[in-house]
């Protein structure tokens, strides 16, 4: 095949573009006002299998444990400067929600693991901030870990129901609104259940 041939070939089946799974299509550019736009909320919820992650102490966890919340995992490095610069935001997100109907589990995937990320949130005076780790990348099985930082939300019953692969800027009140909305969806959906 000829430069020209081969040239157009390639051009051609970058701008179709592989989709993968549901919601990675290409918001239009005109669409995104705040990295909040970003995120990719699901036509419905999907199942995950159950695969472990780690607290501090090195005990075995899994979504399960927070059945009846909405769950934002966040996928990050120490190595990663986006993901870093998440990790305040992170921190104050949290707290406005009520532990009852949110769970925030930022999982590192640092190969260090505990050790390395507890001397850089040290370094970062965030030696407060609960992080949780998978050096191992078992989240992999479930989740797409090639993009860093990674976001997905999880309904009550632990599916999978948004998800963003980039920064978000979760200060942003348009992020609070939607956390918001999913408790909310919840709350409703345990109310027509009873």
């Amino acid at each position: 095949m000829n430069k020209l041939g081969y040239s157009l070939l390639l051009l051609a089946s970058v701008s179709l573009g592989a989709q993968a799974y549901p919601g990675m299509q290409p918001k239009e550019h005109n669409q995104i006002q705040s990295s909040v736009d970003k995120i990719n909320v699901l036509p419905h919820s999907f199942p995950l299998e159950v695969v472990p992650f780690q607290d501090k102490a090195g005990s075995q966890l899994d979504f399960s444990q927070h059945k009846g919340k909405v769950v934002l995992v966040n996928i990050w490095a120490t190595w990663c400067p986006p993901c870093v610069r998440e990790l305040p935001a992170l921190e104050r997100l949290e707290e406005q929600f009520s532990d009852k109907e949110f769970a925030l589990l930022p999982i590192s995937i640092d190969q260090g693991g505990q050790e390395q990320v507890a001397s850089f949130l040290q370094s970062l005076g965030m030696t407060n901030f609960r992080s949780y780790y998978d050096p191992q990348m078992q989240l992999g099985q479930i989740f797409p870990l090639d993009t860093i930082p990674a976001t997905f939300i999880l309904n009550g019953k632990g599916e999978l129901i948004a998800f963003v692969r980039s920064f978000v800027d979760w200060d942003d009140p348009k992020a609070i609104a939607l956390l918001k909305g999913f408790i909310e969806q919840g709350n409703a959906a345990k109310s027509a259940a009873n």
